[in-house]
């Protein structure tokens, strides 16, 4: 089947933060109009008459993780997998086979594809740029940084723990933590990428990897995200996506520096230095000590209560952060009116400068918004 009767590629959607194997477009799925992530194999990862590559074999790793993990709310949603012919990195012409989630078929003609060098696809669910953290939380400013309110950073650690609790659970780690990966809409959190998660075999290593896990979330994301900071104490820049990268990232990292952010809370600066310095047990040991810190900042849980006055000032601030997100979009959408406004042929000079004043103006403002 021709790939332009399946679809239409569009603009890459992965320009602030390229992966290492694959390249990310938008594309309109002609089948259902819905427009999708089209993720693809990058052409300089074939190995014509060789063997098959690791980063050609990620795809069924991530086609099949992704499958077992299809039940989470927190997962990125497959919608289709298949092969292409073209070899030019955003594929526009050529032959498709389309798999639609039949995955078995998908890792069984892998090596068939592969020697013909067709590259493997993956559509995926298209989530919003505007809520992807690198991008939100990368001041347009030098020296300002941004960091999720408590309450929200809260609510996106135990999201991520109840994910990963389902993936170990099945005797799988998602290993690869790093804010490109996480979108965040204030409410849910949607994780994207798990090529470089791994299946575990149940042998004797496996509870090391768990640990690192854990490791790997509290250093890779939720230091990030509390303090607007890398943990290398630098600003946040996109990671390498390589194994040796991937296996290395975070590996030298068992103390955190919370220097930048003495206002964090105490208890909080602890549970991630444990988890940073591998001091924690189990997935449920990190989920408790986390239970216990959200209950200072005013939330139930089965064996962790809160105070009645904590409980209603959380009721306050939640209703307060709607408010602000509520307002920094509108805020957004009234700079698109002016932008919009501003290049309309014919206006006069001194309405177009009004326009493009107002419109620095509102981007000074939203630089330096309260929330990423």
């Amino acid at each position: 089947m021709k790939l332009q009767e399946v679809y239409h590629i569009e603009n890459y959607i992965d320009t602030f933060a390229p992966g290492h194997y694959a390249r990310v477009m938008d594309a309109l799925d002609f089948r259902t109009g819905i427009t999708v992530a089209f993720k693809v194999l990058r052409p300089e990862h074939l190995n014509p008459g060789g063997e098959m590559r690791w980063e050609y074999r990620a795809f069924a790793n991530e086609a099949q993780i992704l499958t077992k993990l299809a039940d989470s709310p927190h997962v990125v949603k497959l919608l289709d997998c298949g092969f292409v012919s073209s070899v030019d990195e955003a594929p526009t012409d050529g032959e498709v086979e389309s798999l639609g989630k039949n995955i078995t078929a998908f890792v069984k003609q892998l090596p068939e594809f592969a020697a013909q060098d067709w590259r493997p696809y993956l559509s995926l669910e298209n989530l919003p740029r505007t809520d992807n953290l690198f991008y939100l939380m990368q001041p347009a400013q030098p020296g300002m940084r941004r960091r999720l309110p408590g309450e929200e950073g809260i609510s996106l650690a135990l999201q991520f723990t109840n994910l990963l609790k389902l993936a170990h659970a099945q005797r799988m780690v998602y290993l690869d933590h790093k804010l490109e990966h996480v979108y965040w809409d204030g409410v849910t959190l949607r994780v994207i990428d798990f090529n470089s998660s791994q299946q575990l075999s149940g042998g004797a290593g496996d509870t090391q990897e768990y640990l690192k896990d854990i490791h790997n979330l509290c250093v890779g994301i939720l230091y990030p995200i509390f303090t607007g900071m890398s943990p290398r104490k630098t600003m946040l820049r996109p990671q390498p996506g390589d194994l040796e990268a991937l296996e290395n990232r975070y590996k030298d990292i068992v103390e955190l520096d919370f220097m930048m952010e003495p206002t964090l809370s105490q208890a909080l600066q602890a549970l991630l230095q444990r988890g940073a310095a591998f001091q924690l047990t189990s997935l449920d040991d990190f989920m408790l000590e986390l239970q216990q810190v959200a209950a200072l900042y005013g939330r139930d849980f089965p064996y962790q209560q809160t105070t009645p006055a904590s409980r209603s000032a959380r009721d306050k601030l939640k209703a307060g952060l709607k408010l602000l997100r509520d307002g920094e979009n509108s805020i957004r959408q009234a700079r698109d009116l002016f932008r919009d406004a501003a290049v309309i042929d014919g206006i006069t000079e001194d309405l177009e400068d009004e326009l493009r004043r107002l419109v620095r103006s509102v981007n000074e403002m939203l630089n330096h918004r309260v929330i990423p």
